[in-house]
């Protein structure tokens, strides 16, 4: 027992002593092209939630500030975006123009769709079965020719209106987590393969050049299968897709009536990515591109750890963990007008958003906005959590982050942890070194996100969580977590091309060094 204390506490000192970081880059040594995977793509509810206009303004912004370059949804065949009936001999009618409204604007932001196919439209549908508020048919097609017909109508629409040029650089992925039965999916594995080979029929059928996947599970569920089913059958696969989420306790609750709780392990999120990647090189299609079209700390749109500052670093160390295994990761959404547990009652309720309802930014956001700030070419670095770069104006950039998983395991849920006022601990001294430096003047900006810095549910905390927000309230939220530097300082790099700089950092801060050549 005392060789047992004596180890814990010889542990615990060296533990201590390792808190103290060196980052040390060249500006000479680069490692690359800066992979930017993390901006690809990103999430949002469904595609009707994209008319509203407050919807479109803040995906304007988070394009602005965070660059995404696809968009993904579920809904677009649901009969809100009125897309399909029949008439009396049942005989098939289209209609896309609210989907054009959509991707009008989708595409004028220079976005592109990441095309979810699905749900069934009810004319189309074998069942009565949905998910969610809004009432997404989860039931396969009573007739799977006229689902083929569908979706090749809908393609060649597409291409008509955008061109096939545009179109080609598009993603088709079929459908979304019919691994989760009942639930998104009420047939079986068979029934999807079946579901995925006429979709896949139906893109195909419009321009062989068009790329169609999934099979969008959850869990990181059914890839060895899909591939397998489409190579043995010669059924057009471009691409893997599927999700995963950071807790432990099943996989689909859309009220967070069940709780859940952040998962203690290390590689959470970020082993089922490696682990797909494995997957897919041991198949029979081993070069097929990687797409995490859901991911996120949580399944939940009423989960506090959304709100929560833990989310920016949790984000980041779990993207640098996964390194190039995956093709894209589509943060799991971009804003809390999302409405599948039905309109929510209170600005701060746990929702998947980057940003509330209201606009104001989470600390999650600033997670991708300084991401967009990185230079186009990294640095070689040996530091796990941080990003080194620089862009061809000579500007240097070091995004770099603590992730302390500081949640008490099975005995609390995520539900009532972090609405807490939860201050962030000392972790010691950060050192960042640069050699090999332009000479010459620079402006260093420090920008940062942590407990109560570019914390809005901080903020929402300290006005005591009113249920209802007015307008000055918003405006005092969203200026006092702009992401604004924290400090800006004026510096000169001498002929011996080196900067250092040493700070403190705490728990679950994110940090950002931003060196502007002058």
């Amino acid at each position: 027992m005392k060789r047992l204390l004596i180890a814990a506490v010889l542990f615990s000192s060296v533990h201590l002593m390792a808190q103290n970081r060196t980052i040390k880059v060249d500006y000479k040594k680069e490692a690359g092209k800066l992979n930017t995977m993390f901006k690809e793509c990103i999430g949002a509810g469904r595609a009707n939630e994209g008319l509203r206009a407050d919807w479109q303004e803040q995906l304007k912004l988070v394009k602005k500030e965070c660059d995404f370059k696809y968009i993904r949804f579920h809904g677009l065949l649901t009969d809100d975006m009125a897309v399909y009936r029949e008439d009396e001999k049942g005989n098939p009618e289209y209609n896309y123009q609210y989907v054009d409204v959509l991707f009008d604007f989708i595409v004028s932001l220079k976005m592109k769709p990441f095309v979810e196919l699905g749900f069934m439209p009810n004319a189309l549908a074998s069942g009565k079965e949905t998910i969610f508020w809004w009432k997404g048919n989860v039931t396969p097609p009573k007739d799977y020719k006229k689902w083929e017909d569908l979706i090749k109508n809908l393609t060649q629409h597409f291409t008509e209106r955008y061109g096939a040029e545009e179109v080609k650089t598009w993603y088709f992925e079929v459908w979304n987590e019919p691994n989760l039965s009942p639930g998104f999916w009420t047939g079986t594995q068979a029934d999807y393969f079946k579901l995925y080979e006429y979709a896949a029929r139906g893109v195909k059928a419009v321009n062989s050049a068009y790329r169609v996947g999934g099979p969008a599970t959850a869990g990181a569920a059914w890839v060895p299968e899909t591939i397998d089913f489409c190579a043995k059958n010669n059924i057009p696969m471009d691409f893997v897709s599927t999700h995963t989420y950071g807790v432990k306790h099943g996989y689909l609750d859309e009220f967070g009536t069940s709780g859940t709780i952040l998962s203690q392990d290390e590689f959470s999120v970020s082993g089922d990515i490696l682990n797909s990647r494995k997957q897919i090189a041991a198949s029979a299609k081993p070069n097929l591109e990687l797409h995490y079209t859901e991911w996120s700390t949580s399944y939940t749109p009423a989960d506090p750890i959304h709100d929560s500052y833990h989310s920016a670093a949790y984000i980041l160390q779990k993207l640098k963990q996964v390194g190039n295994a995956a093709t894209s990761m589509s943060y799991w959404v971009f804003t809390d007008i999302f409405e599948e547990a039905g309109p929510r009652f209170t600005p701060f309720h746990g929702g998947f958003g980057l940003m509330n309802t209201q606009g104001i930014k989470k600390p999650a956001y600033f997670s991708y906005y300084l991401l967009n700030k990185l230079g186009e070419t990294e640095l070689q670095n040996s530091d796990k959590a941080s990003w080194t770069a620089k862009n061809a104006k000579g500007d240097v950039q070091v995004l770099l982050w603590d992730f302390t998983n500081t949640h008490p395991g099975d005995k609390e849920l995520n539900q009532t942890y972090y609405v807490k006022d939860l201050p962030s601990k000392e972790k010691g001294k950060v050192k960042v070194e640069i050699d090999g430096m332009q000479k010459g003047k620079y402006l260093l900006e420090i920008y940062k996100v942590g407990y109560k810095v570019n914390d809005a549910f901080a903020s929402y905390l300290a006005m005591n969580k009113p249920s209802q927000l007015t307008r000055q309230q918003v405006n005092s939220i969203k200026e006092k977590n702009n992401g604004a530097p924290i400090a800006t300082e004026k510096i000169t790099i001498d002929a011996k091309g080196t900067f250092s700089k040493e700070f403190k950092i705490n728990e679950n801060d994110v940090v950002m060094l931003n060196l502007i050549k002058k």
